[in-house]
């Protein structure tokens, strides 16, 4: 199983970002997983930031990026995609993409992790 991220780059307060996560080696169609995102900044823990319930086709998105960050997905190309806008530098940190069977155990502690993409906002 591999989670491949990628997109993450210096940028300027109030510019966008996306980033990807392609998954592979999955024995189970990836419309049976809960995909998204994590992320960890410097000297804090880390947390949730969204993810998509492919079974149930339903997104999650963590208050502080409610209305800013959008996550989608494209089941063939087994991809899921997180568009960031508006971005702060309190959003400058290390992105990991996760996976898991459930809404509950990937929000607690994802199976599946890939490595993380960096994200710096700073003028």
């Amino acid at each position: 199983v591999q989670l491949q991220a990628s997109g993450g780059g210096l940028v300027q307060p109030g510019r966008s970002l996306t980033l990807s996560c392609v998954a592979s080696g999955f024995t189970l169609d990836l419309k049976y997983y809960v995909i998204g995102w994590f992320r960890q900044a410097p000297g804090k823990e880390r947390e949730w930031v969204s993810c998509i319930n492919n079974s149930e086709n339903t997104t999650s998105y963590e208050d502080s990026v409610k209305g800013r960050f959008t996550i989608s997905r494209d089941i063939a190309k087994n991809t899921v995609t997180l568009q960031m806008n508006s971005l702060r530098p309190e959003d400058t940190a290390l992105y990991y993409c996760a996976a898991d069977r459930g809404f509950l155990s990937w929000v607690l502690n994802p199976e599946y992790w890939g490595r993380g993409t960096l994200v710096t906002v700073s003028s």
